[in-house]
């Protein structure tokens, strides 16, 4: 094989191994992201069945919603990991893991202090989604950032409207 045969097929091996690391990498931000969202639901969860207050029918009603759409969320990024060739993290010890979302004690808890850690859990998930972006844009995987537009959209919502509830 001539030498500029050689160096061109040696210049793709390593194009393609390098994308073969950033679909790695990126696959490794996804199942935090998968881990983040599925402590969130069951933690979401929790302060749906423990929250007590004034403001009871409707954090009772609002953090149902918000559990439900956590669900979805983990459903959707775990196929995510799967199209992009990997292999999502699936019980609850690789969640608790990986997760950034630290669970809770199975206790009462206040209508403001439910609303405070989920706006707090919010803002991790909002930072990991932010970063698997970032790490999709990098590499070129337009599915993976568009999807996480989705995800940016949605909990910038939910941190606007719980900000407004602290006023």
């Amino acid at each position: 094989m001539p030498a500029h045969e050689m160096q061109g097929s040696s210049h793709m091996r390593c194009g393609a191994s390098s994308r073969r690391k950033g679909t790695i990498m990126l696959n490794e931000k996804l199942n935090v992201l998968l881990a983040d969202w599925a402590v969130a639901h069951r933690k979401l969860q929790n302060l749906h069945w423990y929250v007590k207050g004034h403001a009871f029918f409707q954090a009772h009603v609002k953090l149902e919603e918000f559990y439900d759409e956590a669900n979805e969320a983990v459903d959707s990024v775990a196929e995510l990991i799967l199209m992009n060739g990997g292999k999502p993290l699936a019980s609850m010890k690789e969640y608790l893991d990986a997760s950034n979302v630290v669970e809770r004690e199975s206790d009462f808890i206040s209508v403001n202090d439910a609303m405070t850690q989920a706006k707090a859990d919010y803002e991790l998930i909002l930072a990991d989604v932010k970063a698997v972006k970032d790490a999709a844009d990098e590499e070129g995987n337009a599915l993976v950032s568009a999807a996480m537009d989705d995800h940016i959209a949605q909990l910038s919502k939910h941190l606007w409207m719980l900000g407004q509830s602290e006023r």
